[in-house]
């Protein structure tokens, strides 16, 4: 049976803020990203993700869109971004867009008619409602820290915004508004994109009534997370493939906070009556304690293991996984589940890496990430760019009781600006991203750490990551072979199987500092070893270093 291509793909995420400067003005743009589809396209990649770049008052980095078919200025124009658009297609690769339907900015038009008045016919493209008491709606708070609500003075009414108050939500439950965007949507396509990320997606679908939310841990107010997997939000995905997304040849992936696995059966459901796939978020939440974000606790390898393992096994046959551990709100991965010092560095990289390539699903490779780049060395709240980062600090420090010299450090590991740091291109100043002064900090790592080292270095993450793309653009096994975790209680050890007819390989990775012992199973000694990143195996001797990771198919295949 023919396969569809996004099954068969791996999609590499831009955040053009960071990219790649082409002008000096210190800020990522379009032509940036044209001068650098080469590197993408040597690495191996099929799609390109491009995080928005949509014209937007920058509240939340572009998160806040106020013309969906206008190029934010700063990154240039729509024939830049036509000329992006071919260059992409003429190196065989594909394009996937940033949709970014639960909100709008406030800024955008219609907003602003929404707002001038109680009666304008736009009114309720968004969620307005009345004072209870003197005081907000409800109890819902913002992801973003504060409450969920904003009074408008010219009115009298509160607005809701899951996010930053310039982020007025959408009222999905209006027709027109459904048709506003799935109209928006049929112009991109029409444009020739090959896809949309849609982000919180699974929030679009409000809970009948708006009642109070239940309260976490250190939180002062209700979670927004009650708005996730709506009453509705079935019904409006599968309107919108019936209006767009059947028309076309799309890969389409559903950004669902709070999803379940039988919630993502229903979004990414076989049949491909919603959507291709969805990005969940348990595995980035295992460091979580209790809810808390800002925990400095490590990512936990057994619970992460049955975590993976639980995805894999209840999608298997039924719908498709996304594979990830890094994107432009997750801090490095190599500070949450490696070794960021000199010696292990690459090493973790590398075996992170093979844990996450060698399953079944799409894997989604962020910017720098296949350079094994590492979290920022943050000194001082005054350094962030990322309003969530800024918002908590000031929240819990203020309202929260904590001391800033304690929460400093757990809001610097988990920032969502450790991602955001401009991309390592060379030795040269500013890492070769602009000849200007950076939007956000260089690391300090970059003379070390670039791309331009790596790509002269056999043995480097990049390279590594070469062979990983390979490998799965070349074997049936890891693209669609069945899953078996083993040692799963091993807190160590992160060892599974995959198989497919009379196929099977064995995944084994050492995501520890210690040197570990691990037997070969039989069937698999002597077998042919497909990736490895260390010189020399040490399999045959029962003995795992530090790191090390290797893929190895059963003997005599």
């Amino acid at each position: 049976m023919q396969q569809p291509w996004w099954k068969q793909s791996i999609v590499y995420q831009i955040y053009p803020r960071s990219f790649m400067d082409s002008n000096g003005d210190g800020i990522g743009d379009l032509n940036g990203i044209t001068s650098r589809l080469d590197y993408l396209q040597q690495l191996g990649i099929d799609v390109i993700w491009l995080s928005p770049v949509y014209q937007s008052p920058n509240a939340d980095n572009g998160y806040d869109i106020s013309d969906y078919e206008a190029i934010m200025r700063e990154f240039g124009s729509m024939a830049d971004f036509d000329r992006l658009l071919a260059a992409i297609h003429q190196r065989g690769m594909k394009l996937v867009m940033d949709l970014v339907v639960n909100h709008t900015s406030d800024e955008h038009a219609w907003f602003i008619e929404s707002r001038s008045s109680r009666h304008h016919p736009r009114r309720d493209f968004y969620i307005w409602r009345d004072p209870v008491d003197g005081h907000e709606p409800n109890n819902w708070g913002s992801f973003f820290s504060g409450p969920a609500w904003k009074l408008d003075p010219g009115s009298g009414q509160y607005y809701l915004h899951l996010f930053a108050p310039k982020q007025p939500d959408l009222n999905w439950t209006n027709p027109q508004v459904r048709q506003a965007v799935f109209d928006m949507m049929t112009r991109w396509c029409d444009k020739g994109i090959d896809g949309f990320r849609m982000d919180v997606i699974s929030l679009i679908s409000k809970p009948e009534g708006l009642p109070d939310a239940p309260v976490l841990p250190g939180e002062l107010y209700g979670t927004p997370g009650i708005c996730a997997n709506g009453p509705h939000v079935h019904d409006y995905l599968q309107e919108m493939r019936q209006a767009v997304l059947r028309h076309y040849d799309l890969m389409t992936v559903g950004e669902c906070a709070g999803v379940t696995v039988g919630e993502a059966r229903k979004y990414a459901n076989a049949d491909g009556s919603e959507l291709n796939m969805v990005f969940q978020f348990e595995h980035m939440s295992l460091d979580c304690p209790e809810g808390f974000k800002w925990s400095l606790s490590p990512l936990p390898l057994v619970p992460l293991k049955e975590n993976l393992s639980k995805w894999q096994l209840e999608l298997d046959g039924k719908a498709w996984n996304s594979l990830y551990f890094c994107n432009h709100d997750q801090p490095r991965i190599i500070n949450r589940l490696g070794d960021p010092s000199p010696q292990y560095r690459e090493r973790s990289a590398k075996c992170i890496a093979t844990c996450l390539h060698l399953m079944q699903g799409t894997p989604y490779i962020y910017q720098g990430e296949e350079l094994g780049m590492t979290n920022f060395p943050w000194s001082s709240v005054e350094e962030f760019n990322d309003l969530e980062s800024i918002n908590a600090f000031n929240e819990l420090t203020q309202k929260g009781g904590w001391d800033p010299a304690v929460i400093f450090p757990m809001i610097a590991h988990k920032s969502r600006d450790n991602a955001r740091t401009p991309m390592q291109w060379d030795a040269t100043p500013q890492a070769g991203f602009t000849t200007g002064t950076p939007w956000l900090p260089v690391n300090p790592n970059y003379p070390e750490i670039n791309a331009a080292e790596q790509l002269q270095r056999p043995d480097s993450v990049y390279h590594y990551y070469q062979q990983l793309i390979r490998l799965r653009h070349d074997s049936e096994l890891v693209k669609y072979g069945h899953y078996e975790l083993l040692l799963a209680q091993d807190p160590d050890l992160f060892v599974y199987r995959r198989y497919l007819e009379t196929k099977q390989l064995l995944c084994v990775c050492n995501v520890s500092r210690q040197t570990r012992q691990f037997d070969l199973p039989g069937a698999f000694k002597g077998g042919r070893v497909l990736i490895h990143n260390l010189p020399e195996l040490a399999a045959e001797r029962g003995q795992l270093e530090p790191y090390e990771a290797y893929v190895i198919s059963r003997t005599g295949e």
